[in-house]
Parts: C-alpha cells; structure tokens; sequence
C-alpha cells in the first residue's frame, strides 16, 4: 500500500477510537458524579425523550409601556427641578393602552417654554411631547424607545430565566424567544413543576453593596475551609443561593457584624459547573437595589477606546446612590444579581447626577466588549423586571421519552439490518464496505453530538435515519457509477478511481442542497425542529467522509487485496 493510504488509515483509526471512547458513557450511562471514566459527557436528550416541563411565556408591553413613562415623568420632575423650575408629576392616560401618556404641570406658566426646552435637550430621543394646555405638558414614548424596550424586555427576561434555572440545575434548558412577545422554555428532566414556575415567575434581584477590604483573604479562607470540614460545600444541582445561605448561616459567629459573604462565580460553558469562587465580605444589607435604576447600557471611552458600562438611576436612587458614594469613597463597591458578584470596582469620588459607570479589566477590544454587554443586561434585567404570563403549559411524563427510545431503538435495528441485508446481496463484497461506512458515520454522528453538547431529540433520531438513507445513497450512486465503467471495458482499478471521481460532485451537490435546507431550519425553527436540523447537519458532514473518503480508502486496500481479478460489485 502506498505511504499516503497509511497515513489516511491511520487518522480514521485516531477518528473512530475518540469517537468510540467518548460514546461509551452514554452507551453504558455512567453517572457523571460517580463515574471514573475520564469522559463525563453524555449525549443529552430533550424533553420528548426524559419528560420536563414546556412552557410559553407572554409578555405584557402595555404594562411596561406604562411603567416606562411614569419612570420618565419622574425623571423629568427631577430635571427640572435640577434647572431650579418648579413642577409636578400629572397622571397617566391610558386611553390608548399601547400609547400611555403622562403629564406634568409647570407651576409657573411663565417656565413653561423653558420645560419643554429643558425636556427636549434632556429627553428629545425619547420621548414626544402629544399635547400642552396650559402649564400642563402631556409626553409620550418615542417609536424609537417602544421599539428598543421591545427588543430589550425579551433579552432581559430570557437573562433573567437562565439565570434562575441554572441555579435550579437543570442541564440543557432550552429557552428562546418566539416572536417579539414570547418565551418558550423547556426544562428537560424537572419533577418539580410547581417550583419551576415559582422559579421562573420570580425576577432577577439586582443589589449594591460595599465590599468590607478590612478582612485578610487568608482570614476569609481560614472561614471557607471551617466551613468545608463541616461539609458545607455546594453540592452540583443545588441552588447556589441556598449554599450561600447555608454557608453565612455558619459563619455568623465569625463574620463581621452585618456582613456576609458572596462570590464572584464563573461557569464552564461546557460542563456547566462552577469552575472559581471569588469571595467577597459584603454588607448584609444592601445599600441600594436595582428597583432605583433606570437603565443600563455600553458606552465608550473615546481616548481610550474602550467600552464601559454607564447606569442611570431613577430619581430617589440618584440622591441615594451620591450619597452612598460620598461616604464610602476609596471602598469598592460590589454589583450583586442574584447572589453572584458580577463586578466591584472601586469608588474613587462622589459621583452625583444619577449617572455612573463600570470600568472593566484588561483585554482586547472584542473581550471586554461581550464583558461590557453581558452586565448591562443583567443590570437592566434587574432594574426593568417585566411580567410574564404563563399563557401555555404542557407536561411531559419521563414514561413517554422512555418508551420513544425504546421504539426508536427497535425501529433502528429493524431498519438497519434490512438495509445492510440489501446492500451486501445486490452488491455483495462491495455491499460489505458500504456496511462498515454506515457503522461508522453513525458512530461519528453520536460522537459529534457528544461533542458539540447537542441535545437529542425525537425529531433528532429522524435526522440520523435520514443520514443513513443519505449515505446509502450516496454509496448507490458510486458503486453504480464503478458498473458503468467496467461495462465499458475499463480496467477494474481506473473503474474504481472513475467511479468515485465522477460520482464526487453529485454527492456534494446533493448534500449542499440538503444542507442549505437545513440550515434554514436551524436559524428560523424552533425545538424540536432544530433538534432534527443540528443531527442533519451533522450527518451530511460525517456522510460525505465516510461514504467517499472512507469508502475509498477502503477500496483501494480491497483492490489491492483483488488485483487482476473480477470486482464483487
């Protein structure tokens, strides 16, 4: 055999021993916390085949429409006030209950035109001035405000849900957004319903603290390793928000007075586990939460070039937050969204205005720019809960999945041996390789999904049958083209070259046609058909290899096994 057979020999041989290796915990289902294994993944499956909870949750835009312009009344009544005229926050007009207007009346008609002035260089993006009789003024949200809170109350309520259902320790939560007023959740594998929708009902609690830098670190880790020794350590699946209690319940006696501990915690996006913790001593109570502010967003140092988180707060939260600062200048200050420390930069002056801002670290530009976004949401997520209806709910029981499996699995076989029974009898030695390439892309198919932390679903055990129909057909058309040659007299070796050279391009056309569909799928469906989307891609990938590839490699050791003598095809 040629230098160059060895050598693609030898990288399917590497392929098919890790994909072999990392299939084998979900083949002999290892559990993951007692397992030995070195592989701890698992091909996890979705909700038709464990069971869960599937829901569909509505968002209220008149309700946060209303919210909206009576937080900006008193914005305005602050401003105002700052320009030193005199004014009072109206009522609301809910005529329209997708166009809330609220009004304020200017105590001096004489600053009425000053208000409107102020009001427009302060607010002229969003908000429109609807009426003015009088001293009394009558704003409504811009279109371009409406639309920014729609697009933003989505990302923050699907922030707020993950951020809740990662400490209920659900593995594989899908949640996505369906339109532009709809969450869809899937919580594979819950039991306890009842306090799933608790969780998820609930909204991201947003706290400032002052971090307590008195305390030693290796004071705090002496505190950390007692509380160890009495195995008050978090335990995977737990709520961290109970550990946390747990651990500060323990530590009472040792802590400060008012103060407590919190961590800055970071998950492994693979293993969903908690990789460091971060302790800080924080106040027990907080100095200010997110109920005061108004709006988060990512803003840029133009000398710098650098992006930065700026908050602004509502009123009475402004005041508070200059005054919290005034007193605490030269102590950090910890942003805390349910329980975890997201950042606690330092406070180095009074900071009045209801304006303030989060430096990041070090890091390139794209680095802090994902920093920079991911706490603005959470902070907004914090400031601006929305309310969600639960406007569907289905259950699905673990026995229905189970038995899903169980055909499917039956199915399987029964189609695969009938499949492998044809193509050995019409191709015969042939027919044989064919056999091997479709163990084999199904054994890559499972690996990828393993790999890629896919989650498997019914419609996802279709796509892989279809890739075995794909790969059947695409050794068909090879081997039909290898007859062709050897009809017209070519020797068997440059049959087998011309049969796969000539057979190459109609295999990837009709795999990219099939591909584009796909992925068409994936970007616009939701569930279970990306479900069937993701295995499909996969497979058109893995069947490309294995049928034309491996096929061919393995043809050219059977050739050189049969040289001079007839082709069992």
């Amino acid at each position: 055999m040629k230098r160059s057979w060895w050598y693609r020999f030898i990288f399917l041989l590497f392929l098919a021993i890790i994909a072999a290796v990392s299939i084998i915990p979900t083949v002999f289902d290892y559990d993951e916390e007692t397992s030995k294994f070195p592989i701890k993944s698992k091909i996890n499956l979705g909700l038709d085949l464990q069971g869960g909870l599937y829901m569909i949750l509505g968002i209220d835009f008149n309700k946060v429409y209303k919210d909206e312009i009576k937080g900006y009344a008193r914005k305005m009544e602050y401003t105002l006030k700052g320009q030193e005229i005199k004014s009072q926050v109206g009522t609301v007009d809910t005529t329209s209950p997708d166009d809330p207007l609220h009004s304020m009346i200017i105590d001096n008609l004489t600053d009425v035109e000053a208000a409107k002035s102020k009001i427009k260089s302060y607010f002229g993006n969003l908000l429109r001035l609807t009426k003015q009789d009088g001293n009394t003024l009558q704003y409504g949200l811009s279109q371009s405000l409406k639309t920014r809170i729609e697009e933003q109350s989505v990302s923050k309520s699907i922030e707020v849900i993950r951020n809740r259902i990662d400490e209920f320790g659900v593995t594989e939560p899908e949640i996505l957004s369906q339109g532009k007023d709809r969450i869809i959740v899937q919580l594979p594998g819950v039991k306890d319903i009842d306090r799933a929708k608790s969780l998820i009902g609930k909204t991201a609690k947003l706290e400032f603290k002052i971090v307590n830098d008195t305390v030693a670190s290796t004071t705090i880790d002496t505190w950390l390793k007692k509380a160890e020794g009495k195995n008050i350590i978090y335990k995977k699946g737990e709520r961290f928000s109970d550990y946390l209690g747990r651990l500060n319940e323990f530590l009472k006696d040792d802590l400060p007075a008012n103060f407590e501990l919190a961590f800055k915690k970071t998950v492994n996006k693979h293993t969903n586990e908690i990789d460091t913790k971060i302790p800080f001593l924080v106040d027990v109570n907080p100095r200010l939460t997110g109920d005061e502010l108004a709006d988060a967003y990512v803003d840029f140092d133009r000398q710098k070039n650098e992006p930065y988180v700026s908050m602004n707060f509502k009123s009475r939260g402004a005041k508070m937050f200059e005054k919290i600062t005034g007193e605490n200048t030269g102590k950090r200050m910890a942003v805390i969204l349910d329980g975890n420390v997201y950042t606690a930069p330092n406070i180095n002056e009074k900071i009045g205005g209801g304006r303030a801002q989060i430096t990041l670290g070090y890091g390139d530009f794209n680095t802090l720019m994902k920093q920079a976004r991911d706490i603005a949401l959470v902070l907004r997520a914090g400031a601006l809960p929305v309310q969600l209806d639960f406007l569907e709910q289905r259950i699905v029981g673990p026995s229905l999945g189970q038995d899903s499996i169980k055909k499917a699995r039956i199915a399987s076989f029964i189609g695969c041996i009938l499949v492998f029974i044809f193509i050995v009898v019409y191709y015969k030695v042939a027919g044989a390789i064919a056999m091997v390439t479709l163990s084999l892309n199904v054994l890559f198919v499972l690996a990828c999904l393993v790999g890629f932390e896919a989650t498997l679903t019914l419609p996802g055990i279709a796509g892989i049958a279809l890739t075995i129909g794909m790969a059947v057909d695409a050794n068909i058309i090879i081997y039909e083209r290898i007859r062709e040659e050897i009809r017209r007299g070519v020797s068997n070796y440059k049959s087998m070259e011309g049969g796969f050279e000539h057979a190459f391009w109609t295999i990837i056309d009709a795999n990219i046609t099939t591909a584009l569909a796909g992925l068409c799928l994936l970007n616009f469906g939701t569930g279970p058909i990306r479900g069937f989307a993701v295995t499909l891609l996969i497979g058109i990938v893995v069947t490309v290899y294995t049928a034309y590839f491996v096929g061919k490699l393995f043809f050219e050791f059977y050739m050189n096994k049969v040289e001079g003598q007839e082709l069992s095809i």
